[in-house]
């Protein structure tokens, strides 16, 4: 099943098959907090190769708290974040859950950065937690499918 979304005002939209998805998360870094404007991002892994983007996507780079360059694209017009990734793993992309058209299906299996989590946005109990980002072993088997 092909799962779409886009940006507020539709300039940018993108598609990939359900099955396609590695995983998704919850990130409660600071600064997924602050490109967010609220106490976590949600991201869906998805290998670039799986993904269509239509749409002239704008990006912003900052370091990220492992030392990468993590490269967060908008829609310049709406400001909407559609995408992010590690400039260092560009090979998996990062979708913002929320611009998802239909979202139901979706099933989150951890939460990043617990500990900088906000007490009014505390990581689900129901998921694994992690204090900080996962660990890379943690993660391989999304970079192998990637590729």
């Amino acid at each position: 099943m092909y799962q779409t979304g886009s940006c507020q005002c539709g300039k940018i939209n993108y598609s990939f098959k359900q099955e396609d998805v590695l995983s998704a998360h919850h990130c409660h870094c600071k600064d997924c907090q602050r490109a967010t404007g609220c106490g976590k991002a949600t991201i869906i892994y998805i290998p670039n190769k799986k993904l269509k983007i239509d749409g002239d996507v704008k990006f912003y780079e900052s370091k990220g708290s492992m030392g990468t360059t993590i490269r967060r694209g908008f829609c310049d017009i709406c400001g909407s974040g559609i995408v992010s990734y590690a400039k260092e793993l560009p090979m998996i992309k990062f979708i913002k859950a929320g611009t998802l058209d239909y979202s139901s299906w979706l099933k989150v299996e951890s939460s990043f950065f617990a500990k900088s989590s906000a007490d009014w946005n505390a990581p689900d109990e129901n998921i694994k937690s992690f204090e900080g980002n996962p660990n890379m072993l943690s993660n391989i088997k999304n970079v192998f499918k990637s590729l």
